[in-house]
């Protein structure tokens, strides 16, 4: 059975921290869905246009194998929203891969998940990060896995795709796609 995934994106996200874990999660065969946070139609800090396949709140009560937050802009909109906020405790609790790049840790932060866990983000955010970030592309721990920035974005995936399916898989895809 594929292993479910869940990519929430809000407005104003850094692409190529959508497009590359979503690429490399669809050749390694997961299932994929796409939720807008707040529409269907998304615009990304840089101008590109997506089309989310379900809405974030017509999935809430829904489970997922991993639930991924792109960073960028646009995740700070995210911050704050007890709905969301709930949503990844649930899942984290309940040993689903919970996943978070750039400024999108942030958060993870304010839900609570970050405690006790070692993680990485976008050094803008570590002013607001009460637990000390450590330095690395792409940091898993557990049932957590987190990256720096957007040219981290393909070793997110690739770590996001190992945890989900397996070593393997991940290399197959990476020398397929000729990544390092």
């Amino acid at each position: 059975m594929k292993k479910r995934v869940l990519i929430i994106v809000a407005d104003k996200f850094e692409e190529i921290e959508f497009s590359c874990p979503f690429d490399i999660l669809w050749r390694g065969g997961t299932d994929v869905s796409i939720a807008g946070y707040s529409n269907i139609d998304l615009i990304g800090a840089n101008g590109l246009q997506v089309r989310a396949n379900v809405r974030f709140a017509d999935v809430i009560s829904e489970t997922y194998d991993c639930v991924i937050l792109p960073g960028g802009p646009g995740c700070y909109s995210l911050r704050g929203d007890e709905a969301l906020g709930n949503f990844l405790v649930r899942h984290f609790q309940s040993g689903k891969l919970i996943c978070a790049i750039c400024a999108a840790p942030l958060i993870l932060h304010d839900s609570g998940i970050l405690r006790g866990k070692k993680y990485t983000a976008h050094p803008c955010t570590y002013n607001e990060l009460t637990e000390a970030a450590v330095t690395g592309n792409a940091v898993a721990d557990g049932n957590l896995i987190t990256a720096s920035g957007p040219g981290t974005a393909a070793k997110f995936g690739f770590k996001i795709l190992e945890h989900l399916v397996d070593k393997a898989t991940a290399d197959s895809i990476a020398k397929a796609t000729l990544f390092e």
